[in-house]
């Protein structure tokens, strides 16, 4: 297994520290605080090892609540809501400095037979030909901010190919949808909550870009604050993180500082396997020069 991958795989491992506690450290992906999307896999691995193993994870919502210090161990505590006949709740609280900084409900689900559909996938190319995120961000390396070159040229074990790569500093207005694909990089274990895990992390990955679009903004030319507030999952089917995957994002609005998107996550054979909600602050700030006030 490639460095990277193994390294998230045990990034979003939990240590045991009681019936209910666990214990996760935390990366560095280049943002000031915890990245949200592995704070939302950590506290899905936390709540998935006190739940029967027949039984897997279909729905999550949760709120970031305080930013996450990145020099910090992260305690997550598990409180063992429902056990029923063929659900169960489960609701965690990340702690971190004494506060919590997230919180998090999940309901888990034995697999039943039942009449099935689901929504088309867009029309749009596939990944083969499509060039990466981190190749498109080498290319403009030099335009980058200084802090960010060194994490934002390195290798990550989620590969992701954007349908229609925007300019990463100065974007034109754009519609307000995203479409990219994405996957790890490197074979996975045959472990269904460890998939699970690693999709809650590579959600949180651009999907306000949506939101930004049409307003021509960016977080890395700064002037916007991006902060997830909430998000929401719903899981529909089975799928492996190491095949294709794709994320169609749209933002049906924005206001109050805030923007709001919908994902959709398909398979490469066209199964809608998941979807994803989530608002933002999107929070405007002065660039050097400018007139605009924050």
């Amino acid at each position: 297994m490639k460095s990277e991958v193994q390294e998230l795989v045990e990034l979003l491992q939990v240590e045991q520290l009681e019936q209910n506690l666990f214990r996760g450290v935390s990366g560095d992906i280049g943002s000031p605080r915890v990245f949200g999307g592995q704070v939302l896999g950590q506290a899905l691995m936390a709540a998935a090892l006190t739940v029967e193993a027949d039984r897997s994870v279909h729905s999550l919502h949760a709120y970031f609540l305080r930013p996450g210090d990145k020099n910090a161990k992260i305690v997550y505590d598990v409180d063992r809501i429902r056990d029923g006949g063929s659900f169960t709740t489960r609701r965690v609280v990340a702690i971190q400095h004494g506060q919590p900084i997230f919180g998090f409900a999940a309901s888990f689900h034995v697999r039943e037979e039942g009449p099935s559909h689901h929504g088309d996938m867009p029309q749009v190319p596939g990944p083969e030909g499509l060039i990466s995120d981190l190749e498109f961000r080498r290319q403009h390396i030099d335009r980058l901010p200084k802090r960010l070159r060194d994490v934002l040229h390195a290798e990550t074990a989620i590969e992701i190919r954007q349908v229609a790569p925007l300019d990463p500093i100065d974007p034109a207005p754009a519609p307000p949808r995203n479409d990219a694909w994405f996957r790890a990089i490197d074979r996975l274990p045959d472990d269904p909550v460890l998939h699970q895990a690693m999709l809650a992390y590579s959600s949180d990955f651009g999907l306000l870009r949506s939101a930004l679009a049409p307003h021509g903004m960016s977080f890395m030319k700064g002037d916007v604050q991006v902060v997830s507030l909430d998000h929401a999952m719903w899981f529909h089917d089975t799928f492996r993180m190491d095949e294709w995957l794709l994320y169609a994002t749209d933002s049906p609005a924005a206001g109050n500082a805030r923007g709001f998107c919908r994902g959709s996550i398909f398979t490469q054979d066209g199964r809608l396997v998941a979807s994803v909600a989530q608002e933002g602050l999107m929070r405007t700030k002065a660039l050097p020069g400018s007139s605009l006030k924050g």
